[in-house]
């Protein structure tokens, strides 16, 4: 069964664009970053409390395509939905789409959960496995 998709919407600031007026390709990657602090948010799971464990997610790998450009003030949907789950890792599939339901990015991100003291990779928490694990 496949876990759901969490939907966050995100406005295009002025600070966001290039010269010509449209999204800096490097931004779609902050827009993806916070859809994925709010999908966990969404779960009660707060990123801080995870870092004072020294618990952290890190960005292993991403694929991203950018199909069409968002422009200042537009108004986007991140849909983020996990679609593999694995000891220490997850993968992500998530899309960008403006107001008009037009695909803008399309990104996998692979995201490793590590100690923070020791930088090395370890096991994500039970309790946000399972807490992920209820909503299948």
């Amino acid at each position: 069964m496949p876990f759901p998709v969490h939907k966050f919407n995100v406005r295009v600031y002025y600070e966001d664009t290039d010269a010509g007026g449209i999204v800096y390709y490097a931004n779609y990657l902050k827009f993806l970053e916070r859809a994925r602090t709010e999908w966990l948010r969404s779960f009660g799971i707060e990123q801080h409390s995870l870092l004072e464990q020294s618990v952290g997610f890190v960005v292993k790998r991403v694929e991203m395509d950018n199909i069409a450009a968002a422009r200042f003030d537009d108004l986007l949907q991140v849909n983020t939905q996990i679609i593999e789950l694995k000891r220490a890792s997850m993968l992500f599939q998530q899309q960008i789409t403006n107001s008009n339901n037009l695909s803008l990015v399309s990104a996998k991100i692979r995201v490793a959960c590590v100690d923070l003291q020791k930088m090395k990779p370890i096991a994500i928490p039970a309790f946000i496995v399972g807490e992920i694990s209820s909503v299948i």
